[in-house]
């Protein structure tokens, strides 16, 4: 039995996550900056819907990438040699954030709702959140969104108005991780999207140990310009 309280402390141990639903935690609390560091740092994530109580989640396994095991099919790799679009970093954080929350096919609602878009905003204006964009011709086609904490990024969601644009921003914030020798991404839950893209599943022991190792001070960051790199495709 999970009780909603005050979280402000801590949260509880990992192991008294239910199985069913996998991974549910704790009810209760806020979306305080504090709040989803401390989450973060543990492994912890808030996915509820509008006018719900916030639910934290650590669920086992966990989808994660290591930014070596990176997959780029033929497909992406002829899409990526082209230049016909543009990536940019923090420089449209609400409007990604906003762009994850449009409707999407077989989906009735969103949990990225105005109190989601305010708390992860904040933490981008700390310098913890970051917006990966895809752009073609001036326009926003594509992009995924995050919190970098130590050498960890935690993915939150992505989305494409054309073909693989939220791919070509992966791709290129993996590159980029691999460049600032980041050593994991948190993909949360397992998808075939990012599975075909080299993540895979590992128990929530080993990324919580994972996190202990990559995760020690966590200082105000600043907004990413990503360096300028030829990207190594082959296919």
């Amino acid at each position: 039995m999970i009780n909603e309280k005050n979280l402000y402390s801590s949260f509880p141990p990992l192991e008294k996550a239910l199985d069913e639903p996998n991974g549910l935690l704790a009810v209760g609390g806020d979306l305080s900056p504090q709040r989803l560091i401390e989450a973060y740092c543990k492994g912890i994530f808030p996915w509820f819907n509008e006018g719900e109580p916030i639910y934290w989640w650590s669920p086992d396994p966990r989808m994660v990438l290591f930014p070596a095991e990176l997959k780029i099919s033929r497909s992406l790799c002829k899409t990526l040699r082209k230049d016909h679009y543009q990536i940019r970093a923090d420089t449209a954080f609400t409007q990604v954030m906003q762009a994850c929350a449009a409707p999407r096919q077989g989906q009735s609602g969103t949990w990225i709702h105005p109190q989601m878009i305010a708390a992860y905003t904040a933490l981008h204006e700390m310098g913890l959140a970051h917006s990966v964009e895809t752009w073609i011709d001036g326009e926003l086609v594509g992009g995924l969104y995050g919190v970098a904490l130590g050498k960890v990024f935690f993915g939150e969601s992505m989305f494409s108005r054309i073909a693989d644009a939220s791919k070509i921003a992966f791709v290129h914030l993996v590159k980029q991780l691999q460049y600032r020798e980041f050593d994991l991404i948190d993909c949360q839950v397992k998808t075939r999207h990012l599975a075909s893209l080299g993540a895979r599943e590992i128990s929530r022991v080993s990324f919580s140990r994972q996190l202990e190792m990559l995760i020690n001070d966590i200082a105000i960051g600043s907004k990413w310009n990503f360096e300028r790199m030829q990207l190594e495709t082959s296919g």
